[in-house]
């Protein structure tokens, strides 16, 4: 994770989609507001789960899980750090809520809640690495409004940061806003680069433009589980390393040259 995060970071500017607070560029000073939302998750999520032990299905509201997540600066925190981590807290939330509406045993019920603490736990300490990178200024301030990239290696790493958000997007329960993403990405980032990574690998490209157009929607519209379209996002974001290492081995070759 520990990476993921620092390449991310590296990667430039971060932008979230929404509105969002000014606690995101002054992490460092809202860390222990965060632990004590996540403590307060933790307790409120536990709770609901408890309740469905003692009440049954019919007894619990899951719906207020989503409320709980949604109420706290901790949210965005993490969904403006590390996309990642904040995709899994859905998943574990959707997680813990479809196994009780679908009425499954305490013990797989459980068994889910464990994931979520998990994801929550880890969220908060992405959030504390993100925060010492925040502090020493290795990353710009977050934007709600999305800067255009102005390089063939800025546009690639933003492609595979919006290829983060479709999966979020995907476990949010939202594959529609998924898929809008995957066609935005495509028609105004892909297609803007696709010329100079043909150049290099045409084969790539090819496969790349299956993926976008083809294997990533399919994957979306199927009811893919969260973990299947992640699987399909982690390999288009292997394929995009390999475009951008090629572009940068061409500028070294060019640069050589003269």
């Amino acid at each position: 994770m520990v990476l993921g995060l620092v390449a991310l970071l590296g990667a430039g500017q971060v932008s979230a989609n929404g509105e969002i607070g000014d606690h995101v560029n002054d992490l460092k000073s809202h860390l222990g507001q965060y632990s004590e939302e996540v403590n307060w998750l933790v307790g409120k999520f536990g709770a609901v789960v408890d309740t469905y032990e003692e009440k049954g299905q019919k007894g619990t509201n899951t719906n207020a899980m989503l409320e709980y997540w949604e109420e706290v600066d901790f949210h965005s925190a993490i969904e403006t750090s590390y996309v990642p981590v904040y995709a899994n807290i859905w998943q574990g939330i959707f997680g813990v809520k479809q196994a009780i509406d679908a009425g499954a045993p305490i013990a797989k019920v459980r068994e889910e809640q464990s994931k979520l603490n998990q994801a929550l736990w880890q969220a908060l300490g992405a959030v504390k690495l993100a925060s010492q990178y925040q502090e020493k200024g290795l990353v710009a301030k977050v934007q709600t409004t999305e800067a255009e990239p102005s390089t063939v290696p800025e546009t690639l790493d933003d492609i595979k940061h919006r290829l983060d958000r479709v999966v979020a997007k995907y476990a949010e329960k939202l594959p529609e806003a998924a898929t809008s993403i995957v066609h935005d990405t495509y028609l105004h980032r892909f297609e803007g680069v696709e010329g100079v990574l043909i150049e290099q690998d045409a084969d790539l490209v090819e496969d790349l433009e299956k993926d976008f157009n083809v294997t990533l929607p399919q994957a979306i519209d199927g009811k893919s589980s969260v973990d299947d379209v992640r699987k399909v996002v982690e390999s288009m974001q292997a394929k995009l390393d390999r475009a951008k290492d090629l572009v940068a081995a061409a500028e070294k070759k060019r640069k050589d040259v003269f």
